[in-house]
């Protein structure tokens, strides 16, 4: 199973991407969505971004999101209870097998593996094509 998607992160870019990975595990869902609210959080809206999708030799689900930034580099701190945000990466870390960021000269990636197989029923079926230019 290979699902990617190239677009623009917007906050209407987040029920885009769900929609396409409608048929996956909710775990699935809510990593990549969050990977990619990240972007939107600390990189600015309309960063390209690739979501990518994929399983590994071990049965697992792998999510990544690469972005053209490779020194913003997320860090998992705790939030404060009252806080109305700062629990993705905390999220990611309490559903996720492992997580860590790839960092190349002009991007950088962060990914997570799900101990859990992506589909639930079939694989993703995006309207089109699976890769998308924004």
């Amino acid at each position: 199973m290979t699902f990617e998607l190239d677009l623009l992160a917007t906050p209407k870019s987040v029920p885009e991407l769900r929609h396409h990975l409608r048929t996956l595990d909710f775990d699935v869902l809510l990593c990549a969505t969050e990977l990619l609210t990240n972007v939107i959080d600390h990189l600015g809206e309309g960063t390209p971004v690739t979501v990518r999708v994929t399983g590994t030799p071990h049965g697992h689900t792998r999510v990544e999101v690469t972005d053209p930034d490779a020194r913003v580099l997320p860090v998992l701190l705790p939030a404060a209870g009252t806080a109305e945000s700062g629990r993705g990466l905390a999220l990611i870390d309490a559903l996720a097998r492992r997580w860590g960021v790839d960092q190349g000269a002009d991007h950088k990636t962060v990914w997570c593996e799900l101990a859990l197989p992506a589909s639930r029923s079939e694989e993703p079926s995006p309207q089109g094509p699976a890769r998308r230019n924004p």
